[in-house]
């Protein structure tokens, strides 16, 4: 006779306890508090527009890429990229005081070109239903 694991049956469909990496736990920890700082103690106007919109931490957790985005084009990014260059050693000082690690990772700051792809794809699938709408109405 097969005995129910209710443990098991939650896994499976999704709804048990998940258990992440250590890595994933402390991305998701830098974000908060870099999202948390940004709106609170920066006050470099170069980035307060800056959204933070995804960190990713390295196995050893000696390294965090820091993917962000900006309104704006071209100068607006340089400029944010400058600012978030110049308060890294700030932030990292924060995230040394808040996250209460042994080693503070690195921080590497990345714009993130994920909306630039996205809009790009959208613009192709719109081209390619307008030129299925006209091969239709041809026919």
């Amino acid at each position: 006779m097969v005995q129910w694991d209710p443990k098991g049956t939650l896994d499976s469909i999704g709804l048990g306890r998940s258990e992440q990496k250590r890595s994933t736990r402390v991305a998701d920890a830098i974000r908060n508090e870099l999202a948390i700082l940004l709106l609170n103690k920066v006050r470099d106007p170069k980035i307060g527009n800056v959204t933070i919109s995804r960190v990713e931490v390295s196995d050893d957790l000696k390294y965090a890429r820091i993917y962000y985005t900006v309104l704006g084009e071209g100068k607006v990014i340089k400029e944010a990229d400058a600012g978030l260059q110049r308060a890294r050693g700030f932030m990292r000082s924060h995230l040394a005081k808040t996250l209460n690690m042994r080693y503070t990772p690195e921080l590497q700051f990345r714009y993130d070109m994920t909306a630039e792809k996205v809009k790009e794809i959208e613009e192709l699938f719109q081209e390619i239903a307008g030129e299925k709408d006209k091969n239709e109405s041809n026919s």
